[in-house]
């Protein structure tokens, strides 16, 4: 009898708490919910079930590699988007004009660089405004994409930059590749990740990226994928982001 009463004893304890701990488990879920849905996020990557994705190039320091870059990107066909930053815009008109020229797209990735969750709103305004006019100086046009800095964001940002008529930009796939850490982890990275709608991170300056660029074309083609710019990625109007950055159409 005793050991039957222990045993029973064991029992309801044990119910009691994964209740608790299912009580707890559901709370914190909602609460997560919660925060995602009160937090503006940026377009990470695309819902869609068209096996389309795009190529994006962040430019803010050297230029030894792009027009490797470039010559790659015009032996496979492939139109990307790249985000320049203004002092590269300052150092580079000639890329500018090169990339622009060559039919690919040109975002806007601010001025200076800087963390913008350390800016007030009127300098984020100025930091995409002022290279806005520069890029569109050497391009005749200006730009509509945005991509953060380090990818910093916090609400404010992406209000502002919504504000300012630009769609923010983030990615789902990064190939880390200004660490500089080996051509084949880089690539590993990229493939192993990519999926319909993907956004993909490299750096124009990278010293792998011009090595990987074809093997990672060839293979997701093969694969059935269709490489496009972000602009013609992305839905323009009737779409919501949802809690971990996939835009999706209403």
């Amino acid at each position: 009898m005793k050991a039957k009463m222990i045993k029973k004893v064991f029992l309801a304890m044990f119910l009691l708490c994964v209740a608790i701990i299912g009580s707890v488990f559901y709370k914190n879920k909602n609460i997560a919910a919660f925060i995602n849905v009160n937090r503006n996020l940026p377009i990470y990557y695309v819902d869609t079930k068209d096996k389309k994705i795009a190529l994006t190039f962040d430019a803010s320091w050297g230029a030894d590699n792009t027009d490797k870059i470039l010559q790659i990107l015009d032996k496979y066909n492939v139109k990307a988007t790249f985000f320049l930053v203004g002092g590269w815009v300052d150092q580079y008109p000639e890329k500018v004009k090169n990339i622009h020229e060559k039919g690919h797209e040109i975002g806007n990735h601010s001025d200076r660089h800087p963390d913008m969750t350390k800016i007030s709103k009127d300098k984020i305004i100025q930091e995409i405004d002022i290279n806005d006019s520069k890029i569109r100086k050497l391009t005749g046009e200006g730009t509509k994409l945005f991509r953060c800095p380090e990818g910093s964001y916090n609400n404010l940002v992406i209000q502002t930059v919504k504000a300012t008529n630009h769609y923010c930009i983030q990615w789902d796939v990064d190939s880390i590749d200004w660490r500089e850490e080996g051509a084949n982890l880089e690539y590993e990275r990229v493939i192993k990740k990519v999926k319909n709608g993907s956004i993909i991170l490299f750096h124009n300056n990278a010293k792998y990226t011009p090595d990987n660029l074809p093997r990672v074309i060839e293979n997701l083609k093969k694969e059935g994928y269709e490489f496009v710019k972000v602009g013609d990625l992305i839905y323009k109007d009737n779409y919501h982001i949802d809690y971990d950055g996939k835009q999706m159409a209403n």
